[in-house]
C-alpha cells in the first residue's frame, strides 16, 4: 500500500507484462492512440462515502453491466496530457495542475462528482513512473495519458449517478499527423456545428467529438486533414477544429484566437502559446475572426501565417482552408516562422531542453 496524495492506493502485481523485446517492437512505429502500456488506475466513487478503492495494476476490460448510466446516457468525461523524457533521462508531466482544474470544470457541467486535484495528478504520475520503459523514441514521441471518468451506477433514470469510475490509461505515441504535408488542409463545415450557446462544448466529453465525426469523414472524404467549426448562431464566425484550438497571425506580427467561450474548448496548449508569444513581446487579442475576414485577409497578404494547436498535435501550421463555394490558401501553404518559433520554443520548455521560467514542467521522482 502506497499514497496518491491524499487517497491511499493498492499496487497490484502485474502477472504478465509485455516482455522487453515485444515492447521495444511496438513502441519503435507506435502511431497514436494504439500502443497501450502495461498498467492503468482505477479509482471509484460513491454518494456518501467519495472517493475510494484506488488501485495501480494491469490493464485489462471492464466488465459493465448493460444498465450501466454511461451507456445510456453518456455522462461521462476525459482529458489528455503527456508524459515527457527530459534530457537528462527523468520523466515529467507538463501542466497537469491545468488539466485536473478542467477536468473539474467538464465534471460540474455534467453533473460529476469533482476529483480532488493532487490525487489526478498523483494518479498521472504514478502511471508514468511505472510505465516509464513504454516511451517511445522516435519523433514527436511522448506517453500519451488520458484520464476519465465513466457513470457506473446501473440505472435507467434520467438523474446524475451515484457511482462513477475514475481511470488513468496511457499509450506509447508518436506524431498525430502522418499526411507528410508541411501544413494541414482544413475543410470548413456549413452544415454541422460543434457546440451551441449553453451546451457542452466547453466540457470535455465524448459526445461533443461524436457530433464532429460526419463533419471530420466529409472533410477527409474531400481530400482535407480537418474541419473548422463556425459558431451555431449566425454560422459566421470561428470557433475551432475538431479537436484543436486556432490562432492567425497577421503581417504587423500580432495574433489573434478566438475568445474562450461555452462553445469553445479551453485548451491547455492555446494558454501555454498565447504566454509564450507574449512573453517576446507580441500582441495577441483574443477576439472573434469571421471565415470571410479570414479569407479576405489571407487573399490580402495581411493574414501571413495560421495554426491550429491541442496536446495531441501540439501545433500544426495551416496551409489551405476550402468550403462548397470557395477555396484559399494561408500565407505560402506551408509552415509560417512564427508557428514554428512558438512550437519550437513549446517543445524546448516540454523536453527539458530550454529554461521553463513559468513552471510547467513537473518533474516525476
Amino acid at each position: 500500500m502506497t499514497e496518491i496524495a491524499s487517497l491511499p492506493i493498492t499496487r497490484i502485481t502485474h502477472p504478465a507484462p509485455v516482455s522487453d523485446a515485444e515492447r521495444a517492437a511496438l513502441i519503435a512505429d507506435p502511431g497514436f492512440g494504439k500502443t497501450f502500456t502495461d498498467h492503468m488506475v482505477t479509482i471509484r466513487y460513491t454518494a456518501g462515502t467519495g472517493w475510494h478503492d484506488a488501485t495501480l495494476g494491469p490493464r485489462g476490460p471492464l466488465t459493465l453491466d448493460p444498465a450501466t448510466a454511461v451507456l445510456h446516457y453518456a455522462q461521462e468525461i476525459f482529458e489528455g496530457l503527456k508524459g515527457y523524457k527530459l534530457s537528462d533521462g527523468s520523466m515529467a508531466l507538463f501542466r497537469p495542475e491545468a488539466n485536473a482544474r478542467r477536468f473539474n470544470a467538464s465534471a460540474r457541467r455534467m453533473a460529476m462528482p469533482e476529483m480532488p486535484e493532487d490525487v489526478f495528478v498523483e494518479a498521472c504520475k504514478a502511471l508514468v513512473d511505472i510505465d516509464k520503459g513504454w516511451f517511445p523514441d522516435v519523433d514527436g514521441g511522448s506517453l500519451y495519458l488520458r484520464p476519465f471518468m465513466i457513470a457506473t451506477e446501473a440505472f435507467l433514470g434520467v438523474r446524475p449517478a451515484n457511482e462513477y469510475l475514475f481511470m488513468v490509461i496511457a499509450a506509447s505515441t508518436g506524431n498525430y499527423f502522418k499526411s507528410g504535408a508541411p501544413a494541414v488542409s482544413l475543410w470548413v463545415s456549413e452544415h454541422y456545428n460543434r457546440a451551441g450557446p449553453g451546451g457542452t462544448g466547453a466540457a470535455k466529453c465524448g459526445g461533443n467529438y461524436a457530433a464532429s465525426l460526419v463533419p471530420i469523414a466529409e472533410a477527409m472524404q474531400a481530400g482535407h486533414d480537418q474541419v473548422v467549426f463556425l459558431d451555431a448562431k449566425e454560422h459566421r464566425w470561428i470557433e475551432e477544429l475538431g479537436g484543436m484550438n486556432v490562432f492567425f497571425v497577421f503581417d504587423d506580427g500580432s495574433i489573434q484566437t478566438p475568445p474562450i467561450s461555452d462553445t469553445i474548448l479551453h485548451g491547455v496548449t492555446r494558454d501555454c502559446l498565447i504566454a509564450l508569444a507574449r512573453e517576446v513581446g507580441l500582441t495577441v487579442r483574443e477576439e472573434p475572426y469571421a471565415i470571410d475576414q479570414w479569407r479576405a485577409d489571407a487573399e490580402s497578404g495581411r493574414l501571413i501565417e495560421s495554426f491550429a494547436c491541442g496536446t495531441a498535435a501540439v501545433v500544426t501550421p495551416i496551409g489551405k482552408v476550402s468550403a462548397p463555394g470557395f477555396s484559399f490558401t494561408v500565407g505560402s501553404g506551408g509552415p509560417g516562422q512564427l508557428t514554428q518559433k512558438l512550437k519550437s520554443r513549446l517543445i524546448e520548455i516540454q523536453r527539458g531542453t530550454a529554461p521553463d521560467p513559468f513552471g510547467w514542467v513537473d518533474r516525476i521522482r
